[in-house]
């Protein structure tokens, strides 16, 4: 009779060696190196031809040079201080020390959680730190200084995302050891870039007048291409966040989607109701609401509980950016180019409280290895834990004003340092210029100054998100509805 104990040897390529040690997955590292480049590829080429194509055709060059600039730059500060600033040994409750995340024998070691080496982790990270740095891009185009904006990068990475990135979700840090659920950067990445962003809009100021009034996409199809981009790469971004190939990283893709599905059909039939017209751009806006609330939720909530997040991601910031900016003197004040407040900051929010409503306790045991300590309200009432229900809302809360005043307060006082150095501002006669001013480059040269296609119309009128940040125009077009 066969011996049912004896042992069967490992298949060669699974055998440890020097290259591949005992403790690490080779299935995980394979992984998480993949959904890294995914978040990557959200930024370069993603974000770079999304706002590439959104902005008025002067400022195409310039606006897919920040994304370019700041993706590199935070590449080269994250190795160097930003990493082990975020993850590493702790500073203060809410800092990590700096140091170097260079050397082949730190590299070659465990990350902090899963079965991979921090090199991996290093980079993993680090996309999530950049494509922080190009959303705040989002509300300074058409107007910022290439030269602060140079400054500005390294200086909010230093002294804002080290902040929130280790509070949040380095195991030392203080928000995280109180227990909030922040799946895959609803507060890290997505309210602090709208809240850092509005932030620095009000210092830089705005448009000239003329753009702000009008500012229409010099390339729709283009920018598109670059939505498609964000939302496939959303995979990668909520699908690596268990930092393991297992069940909660399947659930939190489907989720992902979606909920993000849901969140732009929601945006596109509220158009459709109030201004008698489908838009595509109304359509991409819904689109990131959707990615933005489901982010810190992605892998700790039932599938049901994503389509609902979804209906309130495509309406919530559809009213707070139709209706609720239209009556703000203050949101009207400030020049937030891309609307990045109302799609991140604001779904952001909306995301990290809706988690503690849906966060499902299996599900938290899943990803966190600790069962009663999250649990979302809706199942503490079920589960007779309502007081843990409510001190996990109260927790979320807690992170949304800890987050807000962090980036309300780093983001000012690095502008204003920036500012005794060089203008935040450009000049008015380069906002006229454009790309040819800021770079001496040209988007389209080719074809000249475009201004037919500019200054043309059609008996269908434009779309009625001309200038993304500011919606819908106060005037009435055939077939609309006046909120006003």
């Amino acid at each position: 009779m066969a011996n049912v104990n004896a042992t069967v040897p490992f298949p060669a390529n699974l055998l440890p060696d020097d290259g591949s040690p005992a403790w690490m997955s080779k299935a995980d590292n394979a992984w998480q190196l993949v959904a890294a480049t995914l978040v990557g590829m959200q930024s370069v080429p993603g974000l770079i031809i999304l706002y590439g194509g959104a902005v008025k055709k002067k400022w195409a060059v310039n606006s897919a040079f920040m994304s370019l600039y700041a993706f590199a730059c935070v590449f080269f500060c994250w190795i160097v201080w930003g990493y082990r600033m975020s993850f590493g040994d702790q500073l203060l409750p809410f800092w990590g020390k700096p140091a170097m995340a260079l050397e082949e024998v730190y590299l070659f070691k465990p990350a902090f959680l899963g079965r991979f080496p921090n090199a991996t982790m290093v980079y993993f990270q680090c996309v999530f730190a950049a494509i922080t740095l190009i959303l705040i891009a989002g509300a300074l185009l058409g107007r910022m200084n290439f030269y602060a904006w140079m400054l500005f990068v390294p200086l909010w990475l230093t002294f804002s995302y080290t902040f929130t990135a280790f509070s949040i979700w380095s195991t030392n840090g203080f928000l995280t050891k109180m227990g909030i659920i922040d799946y895959s950067g609803g507060y890290v990445i997505h309210l602090s870039s709208g809240v850092a962003g509005f932030t620095a809009a009000y210092w830089v100021g705005p448009r000239l007048n003329k753009d702000r009034e009008r500012f229409p996409p010099n390339n729709i199809l283009l920018m598109l291409a670059g939505a498609g981009l964000l939302w496939m790469g959303w995979t990668g971004f909520n699908g690596g966040d268990p930092y393991q190939v297992n069940l909660d990283a399947s659930l939190a893709v489907l989720n992902t989607h979606a909920c993000t599905a849901t969140s732009l059909l929601t945006w596109v039939i509220l158009d459709v109701i109030f201004f008698r017209k489908p838009s595509v751009i109304g359509a991409v806006q819904g689109m990131i609401t959707g990615l933005v609330c489901i982010t810190p939720a992605a892998g700790v909530v039932q599938g049901w509980a994503a389509l609902i997040m979804g209906v309130f991601s495509g309406s919530v910031p559809w009213v707070t950016m139709m209706v609720i900016h239209k009556r703000s003197k203050l949101l009207q004040k400030v020049d937030d180019t891309m609307a990045v407040f109302h799609t991140h900051a604001i779904a952001g929010t909306l995301g990290g409280l809706l988690t503690g409503l849906f966060a499902e306790p299996k599900l938290n045991n899943l990803f966190y290895g600790t069962y009663g300590k999250y649990v979302g309200l809706f199942y503490g009432f079920h589960s007779n834990m309502a007081s843990t229900g409510f001190r996990q809302i109260g927790i979320q809360i807690l992170g949304v004003l800890f987050v807000i005043v962090v980036n309300v307060v780093s983001t000012s006082l690095i502008c204003l340092f920036i500012r005794l150095f060089v203008p935040l501002r450009m000049s008015e006669e380069d906002m006229e210029i454009g790309d040819e001013a800021a770079h001496g480059e040209e988007a389209y040269a080719i074809w000249g100054q475009g201004d037919k296609l500019e200054n043309s119309s059609t008996k269908y009128g434009s779309s009625i998100y001309d200038d993304v940040e500011a919606g819908p125009p106060k005037k009435k077009r055939g077939g609309m509805v006046e909120m006003m």
